[in-house]
């Protein structure tokens, strides 16, 4: 489900981020041009040197917190697509500069849609599951309201993304750009940086590295986990829609699992010893996590088609080739 005219321009806000480089990529492979504007907050230089391979791939350095720089707006006349992926994901990183965080979120997204009305382009906004909070419903639908501390620190990007979806909601409203949204769920799979303290980065470079596993809290807590391919996918096909876009959709993997399930998962995989440090949960982490993905079955057909083990062994062995740890591990050492 993509965009007809391929000689249109389609830009990515934090395309060279984890995320990012695997909607690039499939974007690029399909024939389309496209624009990454990155300020590499999060990027690895390896996602960069992979898009430049593409003839039909630009990028161009900027903030969004700042003022669009003059290449970006050139473009405007050609640029049909602008997904906003722009903002640090991870707690550590979006914790390390929580003002930065929210200006990305409503300055950036306020930017961002300035330049969808003024080029006519269709704009999708990354949301996340976060809006939720520490949910008290469960599985969370679309319309929960959610339970989120406007006070601790995660309420930089928390927050943020309520105020990015509000403003986003509002340029459909008032019928200044056609706009969707999607509130994405935990999404691993390679090219994910080896320390951006997401659960899965951390539990398989550690395993990898023949480190104690650690887990915040107790283990059972619930995430939903959905491989990058699967999320790529439902963030093209929610772009490409003609749902109505004053409506957010749930994109992420229904699947539930305890990070204790996922850590011997993870374990059984490399061949880690059982070894598991468990170290206290950070303030506001949410206790359960699961999508209703209803909303995005009906109105996209999309559901994730990738089996978490399935994702896990392919993050594994890429982790593996990409740190150059697999030598490291005993079994590895025998077999050569």
């Amino acid at each position: 489900m993509m965009i007809g005219r391929t000689s249109d321009l389609i830009l990515v806000a934090g395309g060279a981020g984890f995320i990012g480089t695997h909607l690039c990529t499939a974007l690029l492979e399909a024939g389309h041009d496209v624009l990454c504007i990155d300020n590499l907050q999060t990027a690895r230089t390896a996602n960069i040197e992979l898009l430049e391979e593409y003839p039909n791939f630009s990028f161009i350095e900027a903030d969004i917190t700042e003022p669009l720089p003059r290449a970006v707006l050139s473009h405007a006349p050609r640029i049909s697509r602008i997904y906003n992926l722009a903002c640090a994901a991870s707690p550590p990183r979006y914790q390390a500069n929580p003002e930065h965080t929210m200006l990305t979120n409503v300055i950036g997204t306020s930017a961002l849609l300035q330049l969808a009305e003024l080029s006519g382009a269709r704009f999708l906004l990354s949301s996340t599951s976060e809006v939720y909070g520490d949910p008290e419903h469960h599985p969370q639908r679309e319309d929960y309201r959610g339970w989120v501390s406007c006070i601790g620190p995660r309420a930089c990007y928390d927050e943020g993304k309520r105020a990015a979806e509000a403003i986003t909601f509002d340029y459909a409203r008032l019928g200044r750009a056609d706009v969707r949204v999607a509130r994405i769920f935990n999404t691993y799979g390679p090219r994910m940086h080896p320390d951006d303290g997401r659960v899965v980065s951390n539990l398989i470079c550690q395993a990898l590295s023949g480190q104690p596993i650690t887990i915040y809290g107790d283990g059972t807590q619930t995430r939903s986990f959905c491989y990058v391919s699967d999320l790529v996918d439902g963030l093209i096909r929610l772009m490409e829609s003609e749902m109505d876009g004053t409506q957010p959709v749930n994109l992420g993997n229904p699947e539930e699992l305890t990070v204790r399930e996922l850590a011997e998962m993870v374990r059984d995989i490399v061949g880690a010893p059982d070894d598991i440090t468990f170290m206290p949960l950070p303030q506001d982490d949410p206790r359960r996590r699961r999508p209703d993905i209803s909303r995005a079955q009906e109105w996209l057909g999309w559901s994730p088609t990738v089996r978490v083990r399935d994702g896990v062994e392919r993050t594994c062995a890429w982790f593996a080739a990409d740190l150059d740890l697999a030598k490291a591990t005993p079994e590895a050492v025998a077999a050569e």
